[in-house]
C-alpha cells in the first residue's frame, strides 16, 4: 500500500576530504513502498545566480533558472538510488549499496540543448545506515567516487526528516 507524507528535511553533502559542503533544508513527501523501502522526494529551493552567463549571451538559464531541481531518494537499509532531475544542464543518479561498487552517472546537456553527455563513475558505500521507525528519520551513507584507480574523493551524505 503506497502512503505518503509531508515532512520538513535537511539533505546535507560534505566531503572530507575536499572543499565541498552543500545543505538543502526544504520539505520532503516521503511515500512507503513497503514495511523498508520508502521514496523521498525534494525539491530543492531556488539558487537565483549560480551559473553566471557569458558576456554577449543572453542567459541561457532564464527558463529554467525558476524550476526546481528534484532531488528523488529511493532508501531502505540495504540500498539507496539518489537521482536528482533538473531541465537545465546537470543531472545524475547514483546506486549506492553498502559493501559495494556502485554506478554513478551524470547527464550534462550541452549549451546548444542538444542530446545528454553521459559521464559515468564507479562509487564505493563504506557504510550505509537507515534509523527510525515506522518511517524514517536519519540516513547516512559514507562513500567513494572512483574513475578508474583514481579516487576523486570520500563524500558524506546525511538526510534527516523531522516527525
Amino acid at each position: 500500500m503506497l502512503t505518503h507524507h509531508r515532512k520538513p528535511a535537511c539533505l546535507s553533502l560534505v566531503s572530507t576530504d575536499l572543499p565541498i559542503w552543500s545543505v538543502i533544508e526544504t520539505a520532503a513527501t516521503l511515500y512507503q513502498k513497503d514495511r523498508e523501502r520508502f521514496h523521498v522526494l525534494l525539491s530543492e529551493p531556488t539558487v537565483r545566480g549560480w551559473q553566471p552567463s557569458r558576456e554577449g549571451e543572453e542567459d541561457a538559464n532564464a527558463s529554467t533558472e525558476d524550476t526546481p531541481r528534484l532531488l528523488w531518494l529511493e532508501i531502505s537499509p540495504y540500498r539507496t538510488i539518489v537521482t536528482m532531475q533538473h531541465k537545465g544542464t546537470y543531472s545524475y543518479r547514483h546506486l549506492l549499496e553498502r559493501g559495494m561498487y556502485g554506478i554513478s552517472r551524470y547527464w550534462l546537456r550541452s549549451e546548444t540543448g542538444t542530446t545528454p553527455n553521459q559521464m559515468r563513475l564507479r562509487n564505493y558505500t563504506r557504510s550505509l545506515t537507515l534509523s527510525g521507525y515506522p518511517f524514517p528519520e536519519h540516513l547516512r551513507l559514507e562513500y567513494e567516487l572512483w574513475t578508474g584507480k583514481v579516487r576523486l574523493g570520500r563524500y558524506v551524505l546525511n538526510l534527516e526528516i523531522q516527525h
